[in-house]
């Protein structure tokens, strides 16, 4: 049974109605280059134990219960398409999404995404990212073909490590690096423009992740280390339970500003050999807003 698929909390959905449905960007998808935030749904059931978006709680838009139980549940917005179907212009730069995977688990029981690409279809932006590491994105790919031809679309798929038992340990309910990669290939054959993320950097070898993420793609490398506080003073940061995974299972040094420089530049130095770029921060992210 493939993890995406499993029964459970990974599934369990609470609908609402939103009042609205894009946001104006501000902080680092602002800096990217992205004029407006997409959020189908509040809190994900991937439930990845590094997660940012639980550290921002009401800044986020998160309620008490959204943070506390983070990952065993998602409020699905069940009018975003009717929402976004008024809300969308030909100028805006689009991301989706910055506080929950658009492909969830919970995205097999309730597919809430097949309506918001129907309407994006009927009234495209300049740009529409998808920041995912969900394998069901494949399940939509007629609608995301017929988006590519009327917007610059871009899938930014999430790749952390080329470790499984790596991937076990830190995003359990993420599919296996195999299929995320099989994934990355059916889309770039499809004629969708994609994009490897390697965010956040997990433990790995490097080279290997970065020539697995080369080998899967055709455009340049776009990344991050793992959120601390001695670099990143303010706004969302990795969770506990990350930090805590990492210490019982001797990974402290991926949470070390001086270790993760050198795991970038290691990385720098694979896409620079292939001929590609390989970056980092909002100047990177600005890859994907490019009109």
């Amino acid at each position: 049974m493939d993890l995406n698929d499993r029964p459970g909390a990974l599934n369990r959905i609470r609908p609402s109605l939103a009042k609205s449905i894009l946001s104006r960007t501000s902080g680092f998808i602002a800096q990217a280059g992205f004029t407006h935030s997409l959020n189908p749904a509040r809190n994900c059931t991937f439930g990845c134990t590094y997660c940012y978006v639980p550290t921002l709680r009401i800044q986020g838009g998160l309620r008490p219960e959204d943070w506390r139980d983070w990952g065993r549940f998602t409020t699905f917005k069940d009018n975003a398409a009717s929402l976004l179907t008024g809300a969308l212009r030909p100028h805006q730069i689009i991301y989706c999404s910055p506080l929950v995977d658009p492909y969830q688990p919970a995205e097999t029981t309730r597919r809430l995404m097949p309506e918001v690409l129907e309407a994006l279809i009927r009234r495209p932006p300049r740009v529409f990212v998808l920041q995912t590491r969900g394998t069901t994105i494949v399940q939509d790919m007629p609608l995301l073909k017929e988006l590519a031809v009327r917007t610059r679309l871009r899938v930014s798929f999430s790749l952390t490590t080329d470790r499984e038992e790596i991937r076990k340990l830190y995003e359990p309910h993420c599919a296996p690096l195999g299929k995320r990669l099989h994934t990355m290939e059916t889309l770039r054959e499809a004629g969708i423009d994609v994009f490897a993320t390697l965010a956040p950097l997990l433990p790995c070898n490097p080279r290997t992740l970065a020539r697995l993420a080369l080998a899967a793609t055709e455009n340049d490398l776009i990344g991050d280390p793992l959120h601390v506080r001695l670099t990143k003073r303010l706004g969302a940061t990795t969770r506990a339970e990350a930090f805590e995974v990492s210490r019982v299972r001797g990974h402290t040094e991926w949470h070390e500003p001086a270790f993760q420089r050198q795991v970038v530049e290691t990385i720098r130095e694979e896409a620079q050999a292939a001929g590609r770029r390989f970056g980092t921060g909002p100047a990177a992210f600005g890859w994907l807003a490019a009109e």
